[in-house]
């Protein structure tokens, strides 16, 4: 059985798969498989997988007839993978020569859970270091504590499934799939139940995972009504919350941060399409009306006034209606 199983998402990205599939053969080893999920693309990213998966026994491909979102193409991949440990990279990312051998062995050393990485961020040819907001780095610690206190920047605010490791008994009995109904946000929602539910985590520094960002097919640069999905994402948050032993605890956290995706929506709602940007507006306020008012209340009386003030108008103004 492989040590590490790495997941592949891939979807029209012609532009980018060979230099993505060139940084995986820097990358193999004798313990390592490559599961690279074709998720329906259109243009030539199938050509490119099936050349470069051509005579490779460290290599499956998986295909969805149909399109079916980067959460399930992630899950199909889970599914398949048998390694001790599973890690995931964007179709359109890469790895630096070695990283896999290197973030494996990390991970051995500190017998946790899942590790969290550095990576690099490419912006053109700029790159820039972006690490986790964990406390400590090579410790071990309670993944529980990395999510509150609500003001500060904490582990569940690094969405980044990609940089990380994470050990298959994680996987086990279905648990830890994506969320396939969210085309977006489906990350963040991901890594607050991983941080809910793995006992042991640590952060690691490694800079040998490369995010392209700015890429204009990326989910990220859409203007359209998916990019509403974080609506639903923590709505399943505050749902699982509410039921967890330690629901007062990490509610404040889960809220302040919901209040800040609506502000920061609402802050670019006149580059969205029209009728997204109606949705939104609708559903913002709603989902105001649907979150804890207490939480809420002492939400908005810390946050800064100018996100108090749009959150509070764009509610109240429910309320006169």
């Amino acid at each position: 059985m492989p040590k590490l199983s790495v997941v592949v998402p891939m979807h029209n990205v012609e532009s980018f798969a060979e230099s993505t599939l060139r940084s995986l053969a820097n990358n193999a080893d004798p313990d390592f498989e490559f599961l690279l999920v074709d998720d329906c693309s259109t243009d030539s990213t199938p050509w490119w997988i099936d050349r470069w998966a051509d005579g490779r026994t460290d290599t499956r491909v998986i295909r969805h007839e149909t399109n079916r979102g980067i959460a399930q193409a992630r899950n199909s991949g889970i599914d398949a993978a048998r390694g001790d440990f599973v890690t995931f990279l964007d179709g359109d990312d890469w790895y630096g020569p070695g990283y896999l051998a290197e973030l494996v062995s990390r991970v051995e050393e500190l017998g946790c859970d899942f590790a969290r990485t550095d990576h690099v961020q490419a912006t053109g040819t700029e790159r820039v270091i972006r690490r986790p907001p964990a406390p400590a780095r090579d410790i071990v610690m309670d993944p529980r504590d990395g999510i509150a206190p609500p003001h500060m920047e904490t582990m569940v605010d690094y969405p980044f499934v990609w940089a990380g490791i994470y050990r298959r008994h994680l996987f086990d009995d279905g648990g830890m799939r994506f969320a396939s109904e969210l085309r977006t946000a489906e990350d963040r929602l991901w890594i607050w139940r991983l941080h809910l539910k793995a006992a042991t985590y640590a952060s690691v520094g490694l800079h040998g995972v490369f995010y392209r960002r700015g890429v204009a097919t990326s989910l990220t640069q859409i203007k359209d009504s998916r990019q509403l999905d974080f609506i639903p994402a923590y709505d399943m948050l505050l749902k699982e919350l509410s039921e967890d032993r330690e629901a007062e605890r990490f509610l404040p956290k889960a809220v302040r941060t919901y209040c800040a995706m609506i502000a920061f929506h609402l802050g670019k709602v006149d580059e969205y399409e029209s009728s997204a940007a109606q949705r939104l507006r609708r559903e913002a306020r709603d989902a105001l009306h649907r979150m804890p008012q207490h939480v809420l209340e002492e939400t908005l009386r810390t946050i800064d006034r100018t996100r108090s003030r749009l959150l509070g108008r764009l509610r109240d103004g429910r309320k006169a209606a």
